[in-house]
């Protein structure tokens, strides 16, 4: 590879840099970039271009202009595609689950533009199914591995569960945020909470990690956890909602809603350090065909895989980047996810 074609690749980086110092406010509603770099890293990035560019210099001077090197894939100024290889092992996983709509619904839908770019500059699985219906046996399907026998949308008090699932076998370093929940691990619906999207509430073998690990959703974000579960109120995870019933209002409101949540996750310490990966699901559509979004820094953009999965290649996938051993239920027989992803 000729100098020129370093001068190339240092002016992809500075680029790269220079896009994430143009940041939005905090709070200024939809986020256009998808990810935004806080203020005071400002100077860092700055300083990390010099330093890069003293050392192409020196490369040069030492190398009399000519370095052998394999081609490789510009960086991306997104949330994905800025690192060329995974971590070994993720230090943080996080799940977003929506409700009741299928791939066709959101995927390709002017509904729902931030979706759509989102799912653009990461990676789409296009082929991933949901197990049951109604949702509660697919939260628990999951998280477990398995249905365990639920057909029903019935509370933690018809279905405790001694079941092992992805929370015990963290043993308690995992966090539930709920949106709208009205206090700590609460078991019975409440305004805008539905506890039937809260699976951890099920399990009776974590109960007492559940009242400090299943909290409702704060700002700032706390993602701390090795596995943190996002659920969306039932107006701003496409359930249902007051201000319009209809398909296009409940998209539309769930698409606006993660144009504002999603950008504090990618703007996070954790995710910046690029050993966080996140996934973006939905439970079921009558159990059918459900959009599904990969996300991490060692995606490619524009990655996409026709293979089929479900939840519980899903739930295998965390085990693996998790460094979990032992895979529950029907995630021991699921394909992984992440040799498609690249992560």
């Amino acid at each position: 590879m000729a100098w020129w074609s370093i001068r190339t690749h240092f002016t992809h980086y500075v680029q790269k840099l220079l896009l994430q110092v143009e940041t939005v406010p905090r709070d200024s509603g939809v986020d256009h970039s998808l990810v935004h770099t806080d203020p005071q890293d400002q100077r860092g990035l700055l300083f990390s271009a010099g330093a890069f560019g003293v050392c192409l210099l020196l490369a040069m001077f030492v190398a009399g202009g000519w370095v052998h090197a394999a081609p490789a894939r510009p960086l991306s100024a997104g949330p994905c595609g800025t690192a060329s290889k995974p971590p070994a092992k993720y230090k943080h996983v996080v799940w977003i689950v929506m409700e009741n709509k299928s791939y066709s619904e959101v995927i390709g839908s002017p509904t729902a533009p931030y979706i759509n770019r989102l799912a653009k500059a990461c990676g789409v699985a296009t082929n991933f199914y949901a197990e049951s219906h109604p949702s509660l046996p697919n939260y628990i399907a999951m998280t477990s591995g398995g249905t365990q026998g639920i057909t029903d949308d019935e509370g933690p008090s018809a279905h405790p569960l001694r079941a092992s699932n992805i929370f015990s076998q963290l043993q308690g370093n995992w966090r539930a945020l709920q949106e709208s929940m009205p206090s700590r691990c609460a078991r019975r619906d409440s305004g805008l909470y539905a506890v039937r999207h809260n699976p951890a509430v099920y399990y009776s073998n974590i109960s007492q990690q559940c009242v400090s690990r299943d909290i409702p959703l704060t700002y700032p974000l706390n993602l701390s956890a090795r596995f943190t579960f996002v659920t969306p109120d039932l107006c701003n995870d496409m359930h249902s909602c007051s201000t319009g019933r209809d398909l296009t209002t409940q998209i539309r409101k769930g698409d606006t809603w993660l144009s504002r949540f999603l950008p504090k996750v990618f703007g996070s310490r954790q995710y910046r350090s690029g050993s966080t990966a996140v996934f973006l699901t939905w439970d079921e559509d009558h159990g059918g065909h459900i959009p599904t979004l990969v996300i991490a820094p060692s995606t490619f953009p524009g990655t996409t895989s026709n293979t089929k999965f479900n939840h519980y290649s899903l739930l295998r996938t965390t085990e693996q980047m998790l460094g979990i051993k032992t895979y529950l239920g029907s995630a021991s027989s699921a394909r992984s996810m992440r040799s498609a992803f690249h992560f």
